[in-house]
């Protein structure tokens, strides 16, 4: 196993996406079986853990940091070996309110103390706010940065124009887009722009939810509460369904290679890219270890193209988009 650069970060080449031990897949976890994933995870070779202030059951505001809470506790032993990431959303008026800076670094030391640290690796603006103009946020990130508070810093589901203007004031850590074999949109620019300027790209939802598996069928009866998949364009019955084709080479390419699905689609987009580092998320241990045990599937220049020739000649039905602000909703995704 190889690390990566994020930046100047250093991490494992794929890291644990945590949410799902808090919000998003129905039913959490017990505290204690939480604990030993995230523990698991580290024991596995994981030195990169993503969570954010607002992951909590249902995304109560009264359960905010539920997620951080069990991230900082599960790594207190181990915290000078990992890297941690986390984000915030910022609202208008509590701007408004007390400045925007103020208002940051309020939010980013609740965060410190739910995660027992005094410092956190990676602090990202979790969606950008349309009234809060990101160069702000970029200015008082950087003050962060001179206070060594943070280590560095990152933008989710943007496109380069805003990469760009970010960017321009302080230098961007990593970004944190949707990306998978049935999300490409960041391939075009987002991406190729990230590796020509040192940033990090941290694709969430590397296996579409689950889809790219091969265990959500179209028989597959998602949670009714709290659980995102209800609202993932790729994972309605008939987009299943339409998107077996491709489900169906990855299986495939797996059996060849003694791998899962999961793990093909993760190598490729390693494969793929230098400055990639995905974060699969799961709220089972054994998917978790399935997941990072892609980073010793070796696929050659040759399995990649053939890969590339297939997927070329199988659309995709459904997408999300990788480019959402705060306040955009979830029932949107399929806009």
């Amino acid at each position: 196993m190889k690390s990566r650069f994020l930046g100047t970060l250093e991490v494992s080449p794929i890291g644990m996406g945590c949410m799902g031990l808090s919000h998003g897949y129905g039913q959490i976890p017990a505290h204690d079986e939480s604990i030993a994933a995230i523990r698991a995870a580290y024991d596995f070779g994981c030195t990169f853990f993503d969570t954010a202030e607002a992951y909590g059951p249902n995304l109560a505001p009264e359960n905010r940091g539920h997620n951080e809470r069990l991230v900082g506790e599960a790594l207190a032993d181990v915290r000078g070996r990992v890297v941690i990431a986390t984000k915030l959303h910022l609202d208008v008026d509590e701007v408004a309110q007390d400045g925007l800076y103020e208002t940051i670094r309020a939010h980013l030391e609740a965060s410190l103390e739910r995660l027992r640290s005094e410092r956190v690796e990676l602090y990202y603006l979790h969606r950008v706010n349309r009234a809060i103009p990101v160069e702000d946020v970029a200015a008082a990130m950087g003050r962060l940065i001179d206070e060594g508070l943070i280590g560095g810093w990152g933008l989710s589901q943007v496109d380069v124009d805003t990469i760009a203007s970010a960017h321009a004031v302080t230098p961007l850590t990593a970004v944190q887009n949707i990306y998978s074999m049935v999300e490409r949109g960041v391939e075009e620019r987002v991406i190729p722009y990230c590796a020509a300027h040192g940033i990090g790209v941290v694709p969430f939802s590397p296996i579409a939810s689950g889809l790219l598996s091969g265990k959500v069928t179209s028989d597959t009866a998602f949670e009714k509460v709290d659980d995102v998949r209800q609202f993932v364009p790729q994972l309605s019955a008939e987009n299943i369904a339409a998107n077996r084709p491709i489900v169906e080479l990855l299986q495939e390419v797996a059996a060849a290679k003694r791998a899962t699905p999961a793990q093909i689609s993760l190598a490729w987009m390693l494969r793929k890219w230098d400055n990639v580092v995905p974060i699969p998320g799961s709220k089972r241990r054994e998917r978790i270890l399935e997941n990072l045990g892609a980073w010793d599937v070796e696929l050659t220049e040759e399995d990649v193209a053939d890969l590339e020739r297939a997927l070329a000649d199988l659309p995709v039905a459904g997408h999300r988009g990788f480019v959402e602000f705060d306040s955009d909703g979830m029932r949107n995704w399929n806009r």
